[in-house]
């Protein structure tokens, strides 16, 4: 039995879509990606359908607010708290509506808590990252908010075989690198220790779960997310670097999935199917291991949300990734 929830020839979206119509995006989110569905995200729907927004409305008792600098945390629940959840609520009970019947693995997505920790401000200070303790308080918020979430999802997708969370940490290498701007943007924050940013990164992955850091930035630290605990890793194809390839082949031999994003984002000319599987493909080759594992260890996705694509490329852009999926099991090469 494969140690995956999902089986061979899977694609899937990383999560946002174009426009405001959500029923519309999770029919279009299970209809292309059958293998491994996902919860949809549509920020063009504007405060609290954002990514940082919509994963604040998941904290415990730390609420959060706009200001003209962005998300801040606040003294009590306001309206754009309450925007935020509504969002959510609302995308949940679409969900349960199209989910009738489904089985099979399902994939939710938040933000981490290291990107979110570079985003939102304290109430009379910097940025989150800047205060150890604040840090802290926002890694357990989130942890028991995000398993609140799980179990809720759980229950209106009775049929979820395993649920798939993606923690989108977009921020991380910034976090390690000590390049996360100040809030007054003229100073930069000071780097994390590599451990620690494992330690609190691994505490809000859900149990039970199958979990995948999403990092669409160059240099994935793949050494500190294997630390973590994560079951999988995404990232776009097209980032990696040859200088890369040792810490993903060591991540390979770990066991830990691959989601390569191997289409762009935005709207472009997709190229033939074979082209889209040939990162996927190529790697494996390089890296040496066999063709058989290639089609379970690796799931295809664009490379990164599909927010600011047009809706026919989205829906196109997940067509080919699903498509090309079926190459890397019918046609892997040698």
């Amino acid at each position: 039995m494969s140690q995956y929830p999902w089986g061979e020839a899977t694609a899937t979206g990383i999560g946002s879509h174009p426009g405001e119509d959500h029923a519309e995006a999770v029919r279009v989110a299970f209809g292309e990606s059958p293998a491994l569905p996902y919860l949809p995200e549509l920020p063009a729907r504007g405060v609290g359908a954002d990514m940082i927004g919509r994963t604040a409305s998941l904290l415990l008792e730390l609420p959060v607010e706009v200001q003209p600098s962005g998300w801040r945390f606040a003294d009590r629940p306001g309206r754009d708290s309450k925007r935020a959840r509504d969002h959510l609520v609302r995308d949940l009970d679409g969900l349960e509506e199209v989910a009738q019947g489904y089985e099979g693995p399902f994939k939710i997505q938040v933000c981490g808590p290291w990107t979110l920790a570079g985003a939102i401000e304290l109430r009379h200070g910097d940025k989150t990252l800047a205060d150890p303790g604040a840090v802290r308080d926002l890694v357990e918020s989130l942890t028991e908010g995000l398993a609140a979430h799980v179990a809720d999802v759980r229950r209106r997708v009775p049929g979820a075989s395993r649920i798939v969370v993606q923690i989108d940490e977009p921020g991380l290498p910034g976090v390690l690198a000590g390049t996360v701007p100040t809030a007054s943007g003229f100073g930069r924050l000071a780097a994390v220790d590599r451990q620690i940013v494992a330690d609190r990164l691994g505490a809000v992955l859900p149990a039970e779960t199958f979990t995948v850091v999403h990092c669409c930035a160059p240099g994935v630290p793949f050494g500190v997310l294997r630390a973590a605990g994560v079951g999988g890793v995404s990232l776009d194809a097209h980032l990696m670097r040859r200088r890369d390839e040792d810490a993903i082949g060591e991540t390979v031999e770990a066991g830990t999935a691959l989601f390569l994003g191997v289409v762009p984002g935005v709207d472009s000319t997709i190229p033939d199917i074979g082209a889209v599987a040939e990162p996927a493909v190529g790697l494996w080759r390089r890296l040496g291991f066999p063709s058989s594992t290639l089609a379970s260890q690796v799931v295809l996705t664009p490379a990164c949300g599909l927010a600011g694509a047009s809706p026919g490329y989205a829906r196109a852009a997940l067509t080919a990734c699903r498509k090309a999926a079926g190459v890397l099991r019918d046609d892997p090469g040698e």
